[in-house]
C-alpha cells in the first residue's frame, strides 16, 4: 500500500503522515532521506524528531530507500524533495539522469509488503525559477511527484494543515 502526501512548505504534511502512521501501527518507521548539512537544517531535524516519541524507529538513507526497509511495516518516507536533491547533487544537476535514478529506485518500492506513507513537496506552484538549475529541479520534482502519485493507492494534498483527498 502506498499513500502519497503532497503540499507546500509547512502545510502540515509531516504531522498528517505521522498521525496516519500511528493509526496504522504502534511501531511505525520514520525514514529520513537527508542528513544535516548546516545548523538551520540540524534544527529542523531536531524539531521533527521531537514530534515523535519512543514508538518510532528512525532510519536515515539518502539514496537506496528500498535497501533499508524492514519487511511488512508502516513506513513514513520524509521527504521526496530532499531525496531528489541528493540525486541532483550526485549527478551535478543533471535533471534527466536524476529522474532516471529516482524512478528506478522508487519502482523498487512499488511492491513493498507494508504500508508506505510518502511525503513530497509541490514546489512548482510558486514563482518561476530565476536560474536554469532551479527550473530543472522544479521539473524534476513535478515529474517524480506524478510518477509516485500514479502508483499510489491513496493521494492527499495538504493546504493549511487540512488534507484534501485526491485519490
Amino acid at each position: 500500500m502506498i499513500t502519497y502526501i503532497s503540499g507546500g512548505e509547512r502545510s502540515g504534511k509531516s504531522s498528517f503522515a505521522q498521525k496516519m502512521a500511528l493509526n496504522l501501527s504502534d511501531q511505525p518507521i520514520y525514514l529520513a532521506t537527508a542528513k544535516a548539512n548546516d545548523s538551520h537544517f540540524e534544527e529542523r531535524i531536531k524539531r521533527h524528531q521531537a514530534e515523535r516519541d519512543e514508538r518510532w524507529t528512525n532510519i536515515e538513507e539518502c539514496f537506496e530507500l528500498s535497501k533499508v526497509l524492514p519487511p511488512n511495516r508502516v513506513v513514513v518516507i520524509d521527504c521526496i524533495t530532499l531525496w531528489l536533491s541528493n540525486f541532483f547533487s550526485k549527478t551535478k544537476a543533471n535533471r534527466d539522469e536524476s529522474l532516471k535514478l529516482a524512478k528506478a529506485e522508487f519502482d523498487k518500492l512499488k511492491n513493498y509488503n507494508g504500508h508506505l506513507v510518502i511525503i513530497s513537496n509541490e514546489i512548482g506552484m510558486g514563482l518561476h525559477g530565476d536560474t536554469q538549475v532551479g527550473r530543472d529541479f522544479v521539473e524534476l520534482q513535478g515529474w517524480i511527484n506524478q510518477h509516485i502519485a500514479e502508483a499510489a493507492d491513496e493521494a492527499y494534498f495538504m493546504v493549511s494543515g487540512l488534507p484534501l483527498k485526491l485519490k
